[in-house]
C-alpha cells in the first residue's frame, strides 16, 4: 500500500507518495536526492543514518518515512546556513580533524550536536558516553571527542554573541 508522507526538510516542506513500508532514510537519499545520509548497517547499530526528527536524534534507517509524517527533520545538509558557512560542530570536526573517511561523520556530527543541546558543556567521558550510539572503524575517536569538544564551545559562544541592533 502507498501514502503520502508529508514533512518539512532542511525548512523545505515536501510531499511525496511513499509505500508505507519506506525508511525514512530511503525517503530522504532515493525521493529527496539528500545523500548526506548515510546508510552503514541497516540495523540501528552504526549511526551513519542519524537525522533530526523535531530537534532530536534519531537513526533513519529503522524510523519509517510516515513515522515522521509531519514532523521537521534536519539532515546533515540543513545543518550549514543558507549561505554555506557551516554549522559550528561541522566546522570544529573540519579543524580537529574528526574524520578520515567521512563516511560515518554526516552521523557523528547530527548526534554531536544533539548532546551538546542536552549538555552544552560536555566531558571527554560524557562525549564518548553519548556517541556510543555511532561507529567509526577509522579512527580511535580521539579527534572525534576534540573535535565534538571544540564544537561544543563554538555553539555555546555562538549562542552568547550578542545581537547586532538594527
Amino acid at each position: 500500500m502507498s501514502c503520502t508522507v508529508s514533512m518539512t526538510v532542511n525548512g523545505k516542506t515536501v510531499s511525496r507518495e511513499v509505500e508505507e513500508r519506506t525508511l525514512l532514510v530511503t525517503f530522504l537519499r532515493e525521493h529527496l536526492g539528500l545523500t548526506g545520509t548515510h546508510v552503514g548497517c541497516d540495523t540501528s547499530q552504526c549511526g551513519a543514518c542519524v537525522v533530526h526528527v523535531d530537534g532530536r536524534s534519531v537513526k533513519s534507517c529503522t524510523t519509517l518515512a510516515l513515522q515522521a509524517d509531519g514532523a521537521e527533520v534536519t539532515t546533515i545538509e540543513g545543518l550549514a546556513a543558507a549561505d554555506g558557512t557551516l554549522h559550528p560542530m561541522q566546522a570544529a570536526f573540519r579543524e580537529h580533524h574528526g574524520l578520515q573517511c567521512g563516511f560515518c561523520t554526516p552521523g557523528m556530527v547530527m548526534s554531536a550536536v544533539d548532546l551538546v543541546r542536552d549538555n552544552p558543556n560536555p566531558t571527554e567521558a560524557e562525549i564518548r558516553e553519548g556517541l556510543e550510539g555511532n561507529i567509526c572503524r577509522c579512527t580511535g575517536y580521539h579527534n572525534i571527542v576534540k573535535a565534538v569538544k571544540s564544537g561544543a564551545e563554538a555553539m555555546a559562544g555562538a549562542q552568547a554573541a550578542p545581537v547586532a541592533a538594527e
